[in-house]
C-alpha cells in the first residue's frame, strides 16, 4: 500500500510538471561545470557569488586543516567535539558584526537550515509571537511551524500591514522574522524599516542573511553593513556554504540569547559538530571576503548583474508574457508563469550548454514558475553575452 501510495502522488506530480531531479556534478564547482550524461555546460545555477568555492587558496587552507585538524570533530560540541578552531571562528565572526549586534557573539552550526530551526523553535515559546514574512525561506517557515509561539504571518514586504500586527499583539515576547535577500525574487527586505518597527513596539527582528552575507556592505559583512544599522534588537543568520565558498552558518546575538542557543537548541545540541578543519577554512575564506580581493570581487559581480539585467530588460520588451524581478542582488529571476513553459526554456538553454534551473511550485507561489540566473563573481562578461545570445535565439527560434 506504501509504494502504491507513493507512486499514485508521484504520478499527480509529474502530470504538474513538478518532478524534481538530482544531476551529477563531475569537476569542481566553477561557472563551466562537468555534468554526467550532459557533458561541460555553462552554469548560472549556484550561490557561490564571489566564486570562492574552487579557490585556491581555500583549497590549500582545507588541506592545511585536514593536517592539523583531521577529518570530523567526533562528537557533538557539548562533548567533546568544539575545537579550537571552532572558538577562533566564532570570535572572530562575533567581532564582524559587533558594530551591527553591540557585543555580539557567534554560535555554528552546520546549516542554515539548523540554525534558523534553533532560532524559531528555542525563541518562540509560548510568550512569543513571531511574525514572519509570507515569502520567507523553508527553513524559517519549517522554525515557526515547529515553534509553540503564536505565529503571524504578513504579505511580503508589507510594513503597514506588520506594524498594525504588533501593535495588536499582546504577548511578552514579539520577533520580527525576515530573509535579508529573498532567494528566489532577489529581493532585499527593508530592514531599517523592520528595524524602526521593533524599536517602537519591544519586538526583536531575526534577519536570514543567507544570500546578503559575503555580498552586501562594502567590506562584505552583510545587509546590516549595507543599510548601516545597530541594535541590541537585532538577531543574525548568515550563512558560511554561499559566498564564503565552504559550508555552515551561525548566529550572531546578544550573548544572552547566544547562551540560551547553547543550552536549549535542539539542532545544536544534539548534532556532530562541522569538521573543525571546515572552521579553519573559513578564516582564510573571511580574509578573501573582507581584503582587497573580495572588494574586486564583488565589484566585478556589480558589473555582471548589471549586464545581465540589462540583456534580460531587452528581452522582456521583447516578447510578451515575461517579468523580470527587481532585485540587484546575484538572484535575478525572470517570471515565466507555466510549468511547462519554464521546463522547455530550461532544456532548451541545455541543449546548447548552459544550465539554469527552471523553478516551479511549491518552492515559487503557484502562476510564477521561473528561470532563477545566479552570478558569480567567476562569470565574465563573455560568460554573460553568451547566455543572453543564445536566450534570444531560444525566444526567437522556438517561442515559449
Amino acid at each position: 500500500m506504501l509504494i502504491e501510495h507513493i507512486n499514485r502522488q508521484l504520478r499527480e506530480i509529474d502530470a504538474a510538471a513538478l518532478r524534481r531531479k538530482r544531476r551529477i556534478g563531475q569537476t569542481p564547482c566553477e561557472p563551466r561545470q562537468q555534468w554526467a550524461g550532459q557533458g561541460l555546460m555553462l552554469t548560472f545555477c549556484s550561490n557561490d557569488y564571489l566564486g570562492l568555492a574552487s579557490h585556491p587558496r581555500l583549497a590549500l587552507a582545507l588541506s592545511d586543516g585536514a593536517r592539523r585538524w583531521g577529518a570530523g570533530s567526533g562528537a557533538s560540541h557539548l562533548v567533546s567535539g568544539h575545537s579550537q578552531a571552532h572558538a577562533d571562528l566564532e570570535a572572530r565572526l562575533g567581532h564582524w558584526l559587533a558594530p551591527h549586534v553591540p557585543d555580539a557573539q557567534a554560535l555554528l552550526f552546520c546549516s542554515g537550515y539548523m540554525a534558523n530551526i534553533a532560532l524559531m523553535t528555542t525563541l518562540g515559546d509560548r510568550e512569543a509571537t513571531l511574525f514572519s514574512d509570507q515569502l520567507n525561506h523553508a527553513s524559517l517557515i519549517d522554525g515557526t511551524r515547529l515553534a509553540r509561539a503564536s505565529v503571524q504571518l504578513f504579505s511580503h514586504g508589507d510594513i503597514a500591514a506588520l506594524s498594525h500586527q504588533l501593535a495588536a499583539c499582546r504577548t511578552p515576547v514579539k520577533l520580527i522574522v525576515t530573509d535579508a535577500v529573498f532567494s528566489m525574487d532577489g529581493d532585499v527586505a527593508d530592514l531599517p524599516s523592520l528595524l524602526a518597527l521593533a524599536e517602537e513596539h519591544d519586538a526583536w527582528l531575526v534577519v536570514d542573511d543567507a544570500h546578503g552575507f559575503g555580498v552586501l556592505g562594502e567590506r562584505g559583512r552583510g545587509s546590516l553593513e549595507h543599510f548601516g544599522l545597530s541594535s541590541e534588537r537585532l538577531i543574525y543568520m548568515g550563512t558560511l556554504g554561499k559566498a564564503a565558498g565552504v559550508s555552515g552558518a551561525f548566529v550572531a546575538a546578544h550573548p544572552t540569547i547566544i547562551q540560551w542557543l547553547v543550552q536549549r537548541a535542539r539542532s545544536y545540541i544534539y548534532t556532530t559538530a562541522m569538521p573543525p578543519v571546515l572552521a579553519y577554512t573559513l578564516n582564510e575564506a573571511l580574509d578573501l571576503i573582507e581584503g582587497p580581493e573580495g572588494m574586486q570581487r564583488r565589484a566585478h559581480l556589480q558589473t555582471m548583474i548589471g549586464q545581465l539585467r540589462e540583456g534580460l530588460r531587452e528581452l522582456v520588451a521583447q516578447h510578451d508574457g515575461l517579468r523580470l524581478m527587481n532585485s540587484f542582488t546575484p538572484i535575478q529571476p525572470l517570471i515565466l508563469g507555466d510549468n511547462e513553459r519554464a521546463l522547455a526554456m530550461e532544456s532548451a538553454l541545455e541543449a546548447r550548454g548552459i544550465r539554469v534551473p527552471a523553478i516551479r511550485p511549491p518552492t515559487v507561489p503557484a502562476g510564477t514558475a521561473r528561470l532563477r540566473f545566479t552570478l558569480s563573481a567567476s562569470h565574465t562578461q563573455v560568460d554573460v553575452d553568451n547566455l543572453l545570445q543564445h536566450m534570444h535565439d531560444i525566444w526567437i527560434k522556438e517561442p515559449a
